[in-house]
């Protein structure tokens, strides 16, 4: 683990190679499935797959906003209907409207199934080690929806691989086997903290990854 705690990664493809380097030795034999989380997260997971010679895809996550505070988020929702609810949203909002909550983000999962995976279903995990990479970790709530998919889906491995985290996030990341971290700054307060370029990654810029990546992948086959 890196002690220096800024500018570690130059940007996401370089957080990327040191992620898929630090994997390396651990995971390339086992024929991964290499999951990214929309958006940045697919930028860095394309590198760590290329370094795995792994297949690639993604899977959609959506934080659950409390209606009068959008930036705070009561829990998440994923794929296949995977619901997290956390401690914090008991007492402090009603069942009705976590409902309609979850109701309004379901349609944004479907909404963007549909444009970046063109509707495809997901890629079979039964057996296999799964990990599901985004560009850092912070409250890691939009992840634990995800993990769970992974576990009902019966793959062999979940683990959750990023560049960088805070050194507490949602207990519930703890349900995946193994979290893989390259970097833990003592003083943590934004992912981008530790990237000199941390800018957006729109979806046009996702949409031609995908398609580079399929593209390579089929040429692998």
């Amino acid at each position: 683990m890196f002690e220096k705690q800024e500018n570690i990664f130059k940007d996401r493809k370089d957080a990327g190679e040191q992620l898929g380097k630090f994997l390396e030795a651990k995971y390339k034999n086992q024929n991964p499935l290499i999951i990214g989380i929309p958006r940045g997260g697919v930028e860095v997971a394309y590198y760590v797959a290329k370094q795995l010679n792994a297949e690639l895809s993604l899977v959609i996550s959506k934080k659950l906003p409390l209606p009068a505070q959008k930036e705070y988020g009561i829990g998440a929702i994923a794929e296949e209907d995977s619901v997290y609810i956390g401690p914090s949203a008991k007492g402090l909002i009603s069942d009705k409207l976590i409902d309609e909550i979850i109701k309004e983000q379901k349609e944004e999962v479907i909404r963007r199934i549909n444009k970046y995976r063109h509707g495809k279903p997901l890629p079979a995990m039964e057996g296999r080690v799964v990990i599901l990479v985004d560009d850092g970790i912070a409250t890691g709530v939009t992840l634990v929806p995800i993990v769970e998919l992974c576990i009902r889906r019966k793959a062999a491995k979940v683990v959750i691989a990023a560049p960088v985290s805070g050194s507490r996030f949602d207990e519930n990341l703890y349900k995946a086997d193994e979290i893989e971290i390259i970097v833990k700054p003592y003083s943590f307060y934004a992912v981008g903290q530790v990237y000199e370029k941390f800018g957006d990654f729109d979806d046009d810029d996702l949409l031609e990854l995908l398609a580079q990546a399929e593209q390579e992948q089929r040429l692998r086959l």
